[in-house]
């Protein structure tokens, strides 16, 4: 393989990962004949085939899944090199990808992020929101942002805020209509408000902890949504009671429009954290991202 044929190994990573020429040729700027050509020519060369073609999809063979699990590893090395030499610049400069949802995004990211742009205007910074629980190697994002908990113990994880709890939260109106729960089996005479995460296989358990005891309760209810949002939403219209985690529901408590229960149930534990595989270098930008973003005690 030669050097000048990187192009073409990238133009496949790129329609392998999209799984669509329409995406691809968009992504890489090229049209698509152009980019079907360069596949044609590559998997000619290699005398192999490396995608499947439909009239509605594409998807890589096993030859093709093989090779793209060489050139993800490879090209990301390489754009964290090239990333690195920006160390040599006055200022870092570089594209930072971070993946987090909405909430993460706009109460922990970016009131630290906006300070940081302020002083390193070269420094490019890409928030994708998202609910559930994104492989950030495979999305090639530079970091993601987790509940502690849920890191994997292969990535390094950077705590970005305080101690958090999950809450059991409803309207007023809800409990002037339903009495109220004192414990967690009690939730099985209530309408409740369901969180899917389709990363996780389905509906989530509610976890309640009190004096070492724990409990995953299967909640009922009329309605569910992957959303923290939705879920306050629905409570604070009086459709049932929510859970979630306290930085969803701490304003709304804290203004009287919801009401927390079983808070004796819900011990805190660790909040979110910044995560990042552990081979990765760290280039000057996302250095200086991550320090920022780390939290201290005040």
């Amino acid at each position: 393989m030669r050097r000048q044929d990187f192009g073409e190994l990238n133009a496949f990573m790129v329609v392998a990962e999209e799984r669509s020429f329409t995406r691809a040729a968009a992504k890489l700027g090229t049209s698509q004949s152009t980019l079907s050509q360069t596949i044609r020519r590559l998997e000619t060369r290699l005398g192999l085939r490396l995608l499947t073609r439909s009239t509605r999809s594409v998807a890589p063979t096993e030859a093709g899944e093989r090779l793209l699990e060489t050139l993800r590893p490879a090209f990301d090395d390489i754009d964290d090199r090239l990333a690195a030499l920006t160390e040599f610049r006055e200022k870092p400069a570089g594209t930072v990808r971070i993946n987090a949802t909405d909430q993460v995004a706009e109460s922990l990211l970016w009131p630290v992020l906006k300070r940081l742009l302020a002083d390193y205007p070269d420094i490019q910074i890409e928030l994708t929101a998202e609910s559930g629980l994104t492989d950030i190697v495979a999305g090639r994002y530079d970091a993601g942002v987790r509940l502690g908990e849920l890191v994997d113990k292969d990535m390094i994880a950077v705590r970005i805020g305080p101690e958090m709890r999950m809450v059991a939260v409803a309207s007023p109106a809800y409990f002037a209509r339903n009495p109220t729960p004192l414990t967690p089996h009690d939730l099985a005479k209530h309408e409740c408000i369901n969180l899917r995460l389709p990363s996780l296989g389905g509906l989530y358990a509610w976890e309640f902890e009190k004096d070492g005891h724990e409990l995953r309760v299967r909640v009922e209810g009329s309605l569910a949504f992957n959303s923290g949002r939705l879920i306050i939403a629905a409570a604070l219209d009086g459709f049932g009671i929510g859970y979630v985690t306290s930085d969803y529901a701490d304003k709304p408590v804290k203004d009287g429009r919801l009401m927390s229960v079983l808070e004796d149930w819900s011990p805190p534990f660790a909040g979110y954290h910044l995560y990042y595989p552990s081979r990765r270098q760290l280039t000057p930008a996302f250095a200086l991202v991550v320090d920022a973003l780390r939290y201290r005690r005040v």
